[in-house]
């Protein structure tokens, strides 16, 4: 029987922080409470079902908490848990670095940094 090694830290990382849209949703939920439709207009780039996706696996993996409410229509509203913010510092970490990697890259593209105006 083959022995596993343990995951590296940021294999780790990547595998719960990782994602096409992970980043941003945390990033507009550590403001506040969102409900679906809010994450939908403020990530217009992300498909409903990849969007859809991403908060299933942040909620699997405990970063965010998904509420339902019992009403018609339901109302389902999404928030970060308390080991969710633990992952902030991590967001502001990638924030300042794209930001600099903006202003000081020969190869990024100009037309992309004027995309997200609110992040």
């Amino acid at each position: 029987m083959k022995k596993l090694k343990p995951e590296n830290p940021i294999q780790s990382t990547v595998r719960i922080l990782g994602g096409r849209w992970k980043p941003m949703i945390l990033w507009h939920l550590q403001r506040s409470t969102l409900r679906f439709g809010e994450l939908r207009k403020a990530i217009p780039e992300a498909s409903q079902k990849m969007l859809t996706q991403q908060l299933r696996e942040l909620e699997r993996d405990g970063i965010i908490h998904r509420e339902v409410y019992p009403q018609v229509p339901p109302k389902v509203e999404y928030s970060l848990t308390t080991y969710g913010k633990t992952a902030l510092p991590i967001m502001k970490s990638l924030s300042i670095w794209g930001k600099k990697h903006q202003k000081t890259s020969t190869t990024f593209p100009e037309e992309l940094k004027f995309i997200c105006t609110n992040c």
